[in-house]
């Protein structure tokens, strides 16, 4: 099972599909950001390597 990247929770198959970045990085999840919120933190995070 796919991981978050930013905080090494367990995602389904089918969110690591949706949200993983075009390097394969999944930043974001349900358990380190909030669920309305998970593209923009997501691409935040891509963009400044936190």
């Amino acid at each position: 099972m796919p991981r978050c990247d930013h905080c090494g929770s367990h995602v389904s198959d089918r969110f690591a599909r949706v949200f993983t970045d075009e390097h394969g990085d999944l930043n974001a999840c349900p358990d380190c950001s909030a669920n309305a919120g998970i593209a923009e933190v997501s691409r935040e995070r891509t963009h400044t390597g936190d």
